[in-house]
Parts: C-alpha cells; sequence; structure tokens
C-alpha cells in the first residue's frame, strides 16, 4: 500500500502533507465518539475523523475545521473524493473564530496537547501537536460557545496531560461523562485517555480501561470497535 494513502472500507485518506499522520489515536477517536444530527470536528487534520463520525451517523451533517492551510486543502481532498462529501463541510477557521447559527450536538476533537516541550522543525506539525494555537482554556471556552446544552465534547489525550485536561474542562463548566483508559498492552500503564464531557454534570461517570494488544494481535476490546473501518 502507498504509505501516502491509508484505505478504510468505505472511504481512503489521502496523508501527503506534512501534518499528523492517521494514527490509531485519531481511529479511536472517530469510532468511540458519539454523535448526533450536527457534528463538529475540530482540527481535521487528513479529514479522518469527520470522515469517520460521517459514516457512523448517516444522517449527520459534519462540519470539519482546521486552522492549518495544508490540512484544510487535504481534508478538502479527502472529503471530495469520498461519498460522504455532501455532508460534510471542510472550513479554514479556526475554532475560536468560528460561529454558527445552529449549536452541534457533538464536538471531537484529537487537540493539540503538548504545552511545555520541545516542537519539531516543521510548523505544519506544531500546529497539529502543540497548544500554542488553541490552548485547552480557548478548546473548551469555544466548545461552551458552540456546543447544544444536551451535547458532548469527545477527545483522546495522552495520559500525562489528562488531568491537566480536565481541569480545565471543569473550569469552564464542563462535567466528565465517560473516561475509557487505553493501555497498549497488558503489562503497561495507560498510554492513552478518550473523554466525553458535557454541559450536565452525569449521575454516574463511565469509567473503564482497555487494551489494544493481547497476544501479539489486536484485543476483542479494539477489533470490535473498529471492525467497521479498517480493511
Amino acid at each position: 500500500m502507498n504509505n501516502d494513502i491509508f484505505k478504510f472500507r468505505q472511504f481512503n485518506v489521502c496523508q501527503d502533507f506534512d501534518g499528523m499522520k492517521v494514527g490509531s489515536d485519531g481511529v479511536m477517536l472517530g469510532a468511540w465518539a458519539k454523535g448526533g444530527n450536527r457534528i463538529l470536528d475540530v482540527g481535521t487534520g487528513t479529514g479522518l475523523i469527520a470522515l469517520m463520525m460521517s459514516q457512523r451517523f448517516p444522517n449527520a451533517e459534519v462540519l470539519a475545521i482546521d486552522i492549518s492551510e495544508d490540512a484544510f486543502a487535504q481534508a478538502g481532498r479527502n472529503v471530495a473524493n469520498s461519498k460522504f462529501a455532501d455532508r460534510i463541510e471542510v472550513r479554514h477557521i479556526s475554532f475560536q473564530d468560528l460561529s454558527v447559527a445552529n449549536r452541534f450536538d457533538a464536538i471531537v476533537t484529537n487537540p493539540p496537547f503538548f504545552i511545555d516541550s520541545l516542537k519539531n522543525p516543521n510548523q505544519t506539525r506544531n500546529l497539529a501537536r502543540h497548544t500554542d494555537m488553541l490552548s485547552y482554556s480557548d478548546l473548551f471556552h469555544s466548545a461552551k460557545r458552540l456546543l447544544a446544552n444536551e451535547g458532548c465534547l469527545s477527545a483522546i489525550i495522552p495520559s500525562d496531560y489528562k488531568d491537566r485536561f480536565v481541569q480545565e474542562a471543569c473550569i469552564c463548566g464542563f462535567f466528565i461523562s465517560r473516561m475509557y483508559g487505553i493501555k497498549t498492552v497488558e503489562r503497561k500503564s495507560v498510554k492513552r485517555y478518550l473523554l466525553e464531557f458535557k454541559l450536565k454534570r452525569s449521575d454516574i461517570i463511565e469509567t473503564k480501561t482497555f487494551t489494544m494488544m493481547t497476544h501479539d494481535e489486536r484485543s476483542e476490546w479494539y477489533k470490535n470497535l473498529v471492525s467497521e473501518f479498517y480493511l
């Protein structure tokens, strides 16, 4: 397979620009996040999550945004070449500047998470990975402005940044409703967290831990999660 084209069951993702490539984080989030009739993908990159959400929620209208001009162009091509093109709009705009007439039922983001770490010389990758242009505070304040009262925000965050991310969410008036810890293999500690937030407190926070690999192959949980996407 051409490394610049990642093939899924119902769409292909061309990833020949210099930003973030298709990876397990984005695939897990796109397969896990709740949707609705109006879905926003923040920092869409290649358009992967917008395409996945369109596949999972066939009645949804999806808006995919990115501040990177390269990512906007890449996502636009991937969407245009998919069968979901009539339901996905791609816009070159920051989350902070976005304004819409109707709020979203679901906001999904694989956000920039590095705060105090060494930067990559590649500016496009920096936009995708570092919080300079979209801080945690800006993310949650913008989400609060654009999310419907009954809606939810879903994200995936490295374990090292989870506490700071959740703290900022709480400061901005969000409540955590689901939290899945993800291990690469059973013997290791949690590497990533799939997190879901709402504007109303949940009676029960769904908290689980899963492993991606068992005995050198995908775990049953992971296979079931991504079965509708991977070839």
